[in-house]
């Protein structure tokens, strides 16, 4: 079914790994892709692992955790792509819109597909912020935990400030003006 925002080949055939660490992976059994407004097929072969994990766990409880949510299916073109771009910023950043594109196509609405737009900006500095760094890598670790380590409420208050900023500035649904609006509050938030 295709909408302004594009289109998905269906609904993802995936298998759950079991494996030491987090257990959150799974490994699709078809082909799966998203097809944008332009479109280009952003496509996730059979046998590709994700972890759905883009958006940094200190920003769960804000947005959501991998595989809950209309964004679901968007986190899993988003996983390839992020790892298709590795260390290229302007790869990186079209994957963000393309993410942003999947999850409006994917149901979410106009503000939750923006907090979630917001997330994945942030995950992207994982290894621009150093200071986050210790943050991001709790991302992974294998255990429940009651608290944020402090390095995580750094993150979280950036996302919030950030989030304020952008608030400000009205809903729009053009990712590339979205993209300018987080980057300008990034930049005055956290300096990146």
């Amino acid at each position: 079914m295709s909408n302004q925002y594009g289109y998905f080949s269906g609904d993802p055939a995936a298998r759950w790994l079991t494996e030491v660490g987090p257990d959150r992976k799974m490994k699709l059994t078809e082909d799966f892709s998203f097809t944008d407004p332009d479109g280009l097929a952003w496509l996730v072969p059979s046998g590709y692992v994700v972890d759905g994990a883009s958006i940094p766990k200190a920003l769960w409880s804000l947005i959501g955790s991998p595989y809950t949510g209309n964004y679901r299916r968007a986190s899993i073109v988003h996983d390839k792509a992020c790892d298709d771009a590795k260390s290229d910023i302007a790869a990186r950043k079209s994957a963000d819109r393309m993410f942003y594109l999947a999850c409006r196509a994917g149901g979410c609405s106009l503000e939750d597909a923006r907090s979630l737009y917001l997330g994945v900006r942030i995950g992207a500095l994982s290894n621009i912020v150093p200071i986050w760094l210790p943050g991001f890598q709790e991302s992974f670790a294998p255990r429940p935990r009651t608290s944020l380590l402090p390095v995580e409420r750094g993150i979280e208050a950036a996302f919030r400030i950030s989030s304020e900023i952008i608030e400000k500035q009205g809903l729009t649904d053009d990712p590339f003006e979205l993209e300018r609006r987080v980057d300008a509050a990034l930049k005055a938030t956290v300096g990146h």
